[in-house]
């Protein structure tokens, strides 16, 4: 069958039903479309006002989403606004549909090219649509072209706010100020009032350029308008007069926002901290820091670089290393450790050298998100530096091969520990222990709990449980309640989850005797059982 044909068949269907249904056939349809269907559809959406429908549709089509051997998209596009077809009452909606789709598509002369065609057919596109034109024209770097846009075409398009906030911005990155504030004047003569958003732009560019007075005199008049300056407004002046020399403004504007309710945000912060800090005023700037913990807002690397740097400053390096080792271990308490190596990497490149501690905490954060690699490379790096492993390195890395599940060379790194002369203690062991249990290897789990009495080192509550849960799942209620019993007698108290696994198995081994007095036990440690654990017990002594 054709494509022609299958075209025809699909039209017929999609005829019978409403634009959304028939959207639906068209998109569940596995031919080749023709482009007669292609235009239905498209005329069947826009004679229904669903111009953004529309518009997916046309951007599906010139991303080649659309299969078709017999038209190429921007040949049928074209056929399309040449001819009356069946969009002689939707020919704006469907050049604004056009016009979008290559803007979403980031096409900007395409774009600019179905505009022009637009203007010159007599049709007036949506605000939307020209605005959404300049800024991409602005974002892909043709300020001129845009600038050129609006004048040619600005008595014949609806100009709205947003157009000359879209304008004005574009002027003040492109570095030409004049044009914005002809802009500003412009929008007046359109009978328009300029909003917050466009003076703090303008406030923003004049900063930018050095101008704070002028800056300074934007800011005053919004005040006369009854316009109310919001985060952005103030952060960019004080800004403006912190770089110009001009802490006594820039402060009284800091403390000016926060009179007004205004709570200022993370650049704010980082503004009136950076101030402190080149002032040689860090505790001034930790007061502040302080400040923006209490209010809830959330510190980024940056943040910390000015504090660091502050202090590096003041020569107080032995504080800025703390203060780095503190921050990455609450990154890497959280499995942020891009954003730890980060500040990491600047900590180096500010001069100063990190410590045992402050490797061993990236380590661990390595450790824990499974990144073994990682953890290797800064031990390499480690002892480069000629700083030696730790006790705590080698566990840190014993701990990373069994999160993997590589139990032999984790057996291996506890090995080299103690051939380094490091003598493991208790928590080396209990992580061998861990990986040995959780792959069924009660039995050299065992003997490494064993060697841990000829080495003199008492094992914890962890190590116990850990044996405990062991033993359960290799199914021995004899070995786990034997070794529950010995926790108990050596003052530790087993968690609710050894209780409630040497239970389980004790019942399942019919074992109910057992069963209840270890129930007991866990009742008068203190700990709740659930009521299923009660009924296990109960249900096991009645059937005996």
């Amino acid at each position: 069958m054709s494509e022609c044909h299958e075209g025809l068949i699909l039209i017929q269907k999609m005829v019978k039903v409403p634009p959304s249904k028939a959207l639906l056939l068209f998109n569940s349809s596995n031919n080749h479309h023709s482009s007669h269907s292609v235009s239905f559809i498209l005329s069947h959406l826009l004679s229904s006002g669903m111009l953004p429908q529309a518009q997916s549709l046309i951007l599906r089509l010139i991303s080649g989403q659309i299969p078709s051997s017999i038209f190429s998209p921007s040949s049928f596009i074209l056929q399309l606004t040449q001819t009356h077809f069946t969009f002689c009452s939707t020919y704006a909606p469907l050049y604004d549909a056009i016009v979008d789709a290559y803007v979403h598509s980031h096409s900007p002369d395409q774009a600019l090219s179905f505009l022009h065609q637009m203007i010159h057919k007599g049709h007036v596109p949506r605000s939307n649509t020209f605005n959404n034109l300049m800024c991409l024209l602005i974002r892909s770097n043709c300020f001129d072209k845009a600038w050129w846009l609006f004048n040619e075409w600005k008595s014949k398009v609806v100009l709205d706010v947003y157009s000359f906030g879209i304008m004005i911005k574009g002027c003040c990155e492109a570095g030409d100020l004049m044009k914005g504030f002809q802009l500003l004047a412009m929008l007046e003569e359109f009978g328009l009032s300029p909003n917050v958003v466009i003076y703090t732009t303008l406030i923003d560019g004049c900063c930018k350029n050095g101008d704070v007075l002028l800056a300074k005199k934007l800011f005053c008049k919004m005040d006369r308008l009854g316009l109310v300056a919001n985060q952005h407004t103030y952060s960019v002046l004080m800004n403006g007069f912190f770089k110009q020399g001009l802490q006594r403004e820039g402060f009284q504007m800091y403390e000016n926002m926060k009179r007004s309710g205004i709570v200022p945000n993370v650049y704010a912060y980082n503004c009136v901290i950076t101030e402190y800090c080149n002032g040689g005023m860090v505790d001034h700037a930790f007061k502040v820091f302080g400040e923006m913990r209490e209010k809830g807002i959330a510190c980024g690397v940056m943040t910390y670089n000015i504090l660091i740097r502050g202090l590096c400053r003041m020569k107080k390096l032995g504080e800025a290393v703390k203060l780095v080792h503190r921050v990455n271990r609450g990154f890497c308490d959280v499995g942020k450790m891009d954003t730890a190596v980060r500040l990491f990497n600047q900590l180096k490149s500010d001069g100063l050298s990190p410590t045992l501690v402050t490797y061993n905490t990236l380590s661990a954060g390595f450790s824990k998100v499974g990144n073994l690699v990682g953890a290797l490379n800064l031990v390499k790096e480690m002892e480069d530096r000629s700083i030696a492993p730790s006790k705590v390195t080698y566990t840190i890395l014993i701990d990373a091969f069994v999160r993997l599940n590589y139990m032999e060379k984790a057996s291996e790194m506890h090995s080299l520990m103690e051939k380094s002369g490091l003598d493991a203690d208790v928590y080396s062991y209990s992580v061998l222990i861990h990986g040995l249990c959780m792959n069924g290897n009660m039995k050299e789990a065992s003997k490494l709990l064993k060697s841990l009495d000829e080495l003199h080192l008492e094992p914890n509550s962890v190590i116990y449980d850990t044996m405990v849960h062991g033993y359960c799942k290799e199914g021995s209620s004899y070995r786990a309640l034997r070794l529950l019993n010995e926790m108990v007698q050596n003052g530790m108290v087993p968690n609710v989850a050894s209780f409630c696994s040497t239970i389980g198995l004790l019942c399942r081994d019919g074992k109910w005797k057992e069963a209840e007095l270890l129930l007991g036990q866990m009742i008068n440690s203190g700990l709740k059982p659930t009521i299923s654990l009660y009924n296990m017990v109960h249900r096991v002594k009645s059937d005996v």
